[in-house]
């Protein structure tokens, strides 16, 4: 009971009095009985910020959605196109609208009839949030007029429609409905999503990772589990030489240097002068970078390029061979493979099987002792850590990445993680050792949680530290990694032989087993969801290829796969551009997008890149606050307030307010 009071003693200091703890009670109350606020996830963005960020402008259809309900027939599909264009683009429609436009009083009429729309989107978005809630999302310039167009809009107040109009008129008059329309824009943007999960993987192949990562750090409300491609990038943030390797092998193959350099400002002026010092252009034929679906490389950048990747790519194996052998409980000395070479037939041994290498000049091997760094190589990578340590801007991001993100997320019934569930073959949990104990099941996927944090958080030199970086590198490509699951990652083989047999990664147990339902219950009850009828697990990471007539659905609905092929490296094998999920407070919708061509057609031409729309449940009734898992924490918050109000009520604790009006008292009499 002491420690009770103790806590009801602080929270006092909030509610100093009875009637300020009603008020919050009253509020309360009041909320959870408010519509769930809608989710929006995604997954798989693989640095795609472009169709990212259409996506967040148009809400995966939802502004859409909701134009055509408001306007209905009122308005032609070619007029329910530019507005939903305007709210998406604001500021570029506009300026294409002022363009066309041969008169004044003509752009002042498009003026007037477009603030009154958007007014009225913006009074239907913000109808299931309270007052309070909406007043946080305007901005500060115009939180007065837009709060008093939005209540007379509600209201519909025919006393009061000159009033209105005239705000309108004024607001046109003053030369401001450029900044308005941007501004109510926003917030129909902020409102019409609640929460934005990420499910993993906004690094690596497109141009743009940096550019969104600088988007979410801004976001009103997110959450990320993590994927291999942004834990690799993790790992080279704290330093770990592997990661670091493998980041700039991935950003060569993919010819992608805007995150590298512009983004992050990473010094890769060493790693050219190496590589064109190493490597002549016979020698790296094999290491051409796949083509470039964002932009054409000229000859010489793309020759640089080359060189740059096999150089990384040679010194990526090396430097993983050093991982591996800190740590034998991994089990992974089968991807050592530089010791199997014949460096003087340019062949290797795999399986007991000859095969020819693609490529067989190395010239910083020394097959006498083939994983040893070069002193140049050791100068180098040691250099390249440090460039990516030292990046204030990739600093903040994975900062961003821990603070919002984490392995896995349970949400409103909801079990989210990008890759897979450690399993075995008979569906019992798979273990893995960690720093000498074994977990399995949620324990590990907590563990691996911490061992990430360790990696950022410990003394940089100590111990756990250089194991979490180790570890975060093992994250990325280890048999038993949640974000990964697969017996390997067969990079060597991928680059260096023609033989496809040889290129197979075999898939955990989870990828052949999350087609049964009572698999995903396991899965669901063992992440602390109760009641699994409605509940579903939502994953990442193995792109959905639609045009083979995959589906995203699987095990009856029980867990939906949502990675479709953002990543226009992926488009031609996948059929579309990706999938979103919308999860409102009567639905859950699957959204099937096509590819996005560029923000130019979008606002020129109106084209939204939504394919279809797949209503997966229909809520028995619709979902209010007090179903969600914030109603859990509000009525727990309730209780508290109500334990405080008896306190109040039994002299057990002072109220506050007449404490300090007595304290008041006596100074004035003194």
């Amino acid at each position: 009971m002491k420690r009770d009071l103790k806590y009801l003693e602080l929270l006092s200091k909030n509610f100093p009095t009875e009637q300020s703890a009603c008020s919050e009670i009253i509020n309360l109350e009041a909320i959870l009985n408010l519509p769930k606020g809608t989710e929006h996830f995604i997954t798989d963005i693989h640095g795609e910020n472009q169709a990212f960020e259409h996506i967040l402008r148009n809400g995966s259809g939802v502004i859409r959605k909701k134009v055509e309900d408001i306007f209905g027939s009122s308005l032609s599909e070619r007029e329910r196109r530019e507005l939903c264009t305007l709210i998406y683009y604001p500021e570029d429609k506009i300026a294409l609208v002022r363009k066309s436009m041969r008169s004044k009083a003509k752009m002042d009429e498009w003026y007037r009839m477009m603030l009154m729309r958007i007014v009225r989107v913006l009074a239907v978005c913000s109808s299931k949030y309270t007052r309070s809630k909406v007043r946080k999302a305007l901005p500060a310039d115009y939180s007065y007029i837009i709060e008093e167009l939005l209540h007379e809009w509600i209201e519909d107040n025919e006393n009061k429609h000159n009033y209105m109009m005239s705000i309108v008129d004024t607001i046109i008059s003053t030369g401001r409905a450029d900044h308005f329309i941007c501004a109510i824009c926003n917030v129909i943007h902020r409102l019409v999503i609640d929460c934005l999960h990420i499910i993993g993987d906004i690094y690596d192949r497109g141009p743009g990772a940096h550019l969104i990562m600088d988007k979410l750090c801004n976001y009103h409300n997110f959450d990320i589990q993590w994927g291999n491609h942004d834990l690799v990038w993790m790992g080279a943030a704290a330093g770990s030489w592997a990661c670091v390797a493998n980041v700039l092998r991935m950003c060569f193959r993919y010819a992608n240097l805007a995150t590298l350099e512009d983004g992050y400002g990473i010094n890769l002026l060493p790693l050219a002068t190496f590589a064109l010092k190493t490597y002549t252009e016979e020698q790296t034929k094999v290491f051409r970078p796949k083509a470039n679906v964002y932009e054409k490389l000229d000859p010489n950048q793309a020759d640089l390029i080359t060189k740059m990747h096999k150089a990384i790519s040679v010194i990526q194996f090396k430097v993983e061979s050093r991982v591996i052998a800190r740590h034998p409980e991994w089990h992974m000395e089968q991807r050592n493979l530089l010791h199997l070479i014949d460096y003087s037939k340019g062949t290797i041994t795999l399986n007991g099987k000859e095969y020819e290498l693609l490529d067989k000049i190395y010239p910083t091997i020394d097959p006498a002792d083939p994983y040893r760094l070069t002193d140049e190589e050791m100068e180098l990578i040691d250099q390249l850590a440090n460039s990516f340590m030292s990046s204030q801007r990739l600093a903040k991001h994975m900062q961003c990445m821990l603070e919002h993100g984490s392995l896995y997320k349970v949400v409103n019934n909801n079990a989210l993680f990008h890759g897979a569930f450690p399993l075995k073959a008979d569906g019992s949990f798979a273990e893995m050792e960690i720093q000498g104990k074994m977990f399995s099941g949620k324990a590990l996927l907590d563990e691996v949680d911490r061992m990430v944090r360790a990696a950022y958080y410990a003394p940089a030199e100590s111990p756990m530290s250089q194991y979490g970086r180790d570890f975060i590198w093992y994250q990325w490509c280890g048999p038993v990694a949640p974000p990964f699951d697969k017996d390997r990652m067969a990079t060597f083989e991928r680059y260096l032989l023609a033989e496809k047999e040889t290129h197979t990664e075999t898939m955990g147990a989870y990828f052949n087993l999350k087609n049964d339902p009572a698999v995903c219950d396991k899965v669901l009850r063992e992440l602390g969801v109760e009641d699994t009828r409605h509940a579903h697990i939502i994953n990442g990471h193995i792109p959905v290829k639609t045009i083979k007539g995959e589906s995203p659905i699987k095990a009856g609905g029980k867990l939906l796969v949502i990675d479709g092929g953002y990543s226009k490296a992926y488009q031609g094998e996948t059929g579309i551009a990706g999938y979103t999920l919308i999860y409102n407070s009567t639905s859950l919708k699957l959204v099937q997008h096509e590819p996005f061509e560029s923000r130019e057609n979008a606002v020129k031409h109106g084209k939204d890149i939504i394919s279809e729309t797949k209503v997966l449940e229909f809520a028995e009734h619709r979902q209010l606050v007090k179903d969600t898992d914030i109603g859990k924490e509000l009525r727990s918050q309730i209780d508290d307030l109500q334990q405080l109000l008896k306190a109040y009520r039994s002299g057990e604790i002072q109220v506050k307010g007449l404490f300090l009006r007595e304290q008041s008292l006596r100074s004035h009499a003194q």
